[in-house]
C-alpha cells in the first residue's frame, strides 16, 4: 500500500469515527501519517479551568506517574501550557521552540519530566469555541528526536485535523459538569505556599520553577543579571532556602 493510499484511508476512517469513542484514536492514527509517535495524551486548556484529561495511551502501571502527576498541577510547568496561557503559541510546534535554556538541568525535568520516558515531544494545538485541545505527541527515549520535517508534515494536514476536532467536539460538546474545579494560576499557588514575596519576587520564583536561568530571567523581564540574582538572594532567605532544588521541593510539597 503506498503512502497516500494509507493516508487516505486513515483519514476515512477518522472521518467515520467522528461522534463515537473510537474518534482520537482514529484521529492519531491519521496524524501517524504524517510523522510517527508512541506517546499520546489530549487534554482541553482553558485560562480560567483547570485541564481536563480527555484521552491518553499510556499504561495502567504508569497513569500515576504521567496522567495523574501531569494534571495534578505540574501542567503548571510544561513549557507548552506556558507557552499557551501566555499567548504565545504555534498550532504545532516542538519542544526545543518552548523550553526554558538549560530545561535538561532543570528541578521539573529531572523530577518530572525524566520520569515520562520521552525523548523528544510536540504539541498540537486545536481551538474550539471556548478551549483549546491540547494533544502531546511523545517519542520515547531510544527513539529519533522530532525533525524538521516532522513538524512541517504535521503542520500541513492541521487544517484537517482541526475540521475533525471541530466536527467531533461539535456533535459532544463539554458538559456542565466537565473540567470542574475554579481557576488556578501558579502565581496564585506560589502566594499561598510563599508567604511574605514581594509581587516582583513571585514573578521571578515562577521563572525559576519553570527552569529559567538569572540570564534568561533576566531577558525576559528586562533586568540586569545582577538585579535577578539579588531578588534570588532575597527569596531563599525569606523561605528559609538555599537552593532552586528546594524552592522546587517547596512547590511539590504544596501540589502533593
Amino acid at each position: 500500500m503506498t503512502q497516500s493510499a494509507a493516508t487516505s484511508d486513515e483519514l476515512a476512517s477518522a472521518i467515520r469515527s467522528i461522534g463515537t469513542p473510537d474518534f482520537l484514536p482514529a484521529l492519531l492514527d491519521f496524524m501517524r501519517t504524517a510523522t510517527p509517535f508512541r506517546g499520546a495524551f489530549v487534554s482541553r486548556l482553558s485560562p480560567s479551568r483547570l485541564p481536563e484529561h480527555i484521552y491518553d495511551n499510556v499504561r495502567q502501571e504508569r497513569r500515576s506517574i504521567v496522567v495523574d502527576r501531569w494534571l495534578d498541577r505540574a501542567w503548571l510547568l510544561d513549557p507548552f501550557v506556558v507557552s499557551y496561557i501566555s499567548g504565545k503559541f504555534d498550532p504545532v510546534m516542538v519542544l526545543d521552540q518552548v523550553a526554558p535554556d538549560r530545561f535538561s538541568q532543570t528541578d521539573y525535568f529531572s523530577i518530572y519530566y525524566r520520569s515520562v520516558r520521552l525523548k523528544d515531544e510536540m504539541a498540537v494545538f486545536v481551538t474550539l469555541p471556548e478551549s483549546t485541545l491540547f494533544l502531546s505527541l511523545g517519542r520515547l527515549t531510544g527513539e529519533m528526536r522530532f525533525s524538521k520535517r516532522d513538524l512541517a508534515r504535521l503542520r500541513n494536514i492541521h487544517p484537517v485535523i482541526s475540521a475533525l476536532c471541530e466536527q467531533h467536539f461539535h456533535r459532544r460538546p463539554q458538559s456542565s459538569g466537565e473540567a470542574a474545579g475554579g481557576s488556578v494560576s501558579l502565581e496564585s499557588m506560589i502566594e499561598q505556599v510563599c508567604e511574605g514575596l514581594t509581587c516582583r519576587e513571585i514573578e521571578i520564583v515562577q521563572h525559576l520553577l519553570r527552569g529559567h536561568s538569572s540570564q534568561s530571567i533576566a531577558l525576559l523581564l528586562d533586568l540586569s543579571p545582577a538585579t535577578v540574582k539579588v531578588h534570588r538572594k532575597n527569596i531563599y532567605r525569606k523561605l528559609g532556602i538555599s537552593s532552586q532544588s528546594a524552592l522546587f521541593s517547596i512547590f511539590l510539597q504544596s501540589v502533593t
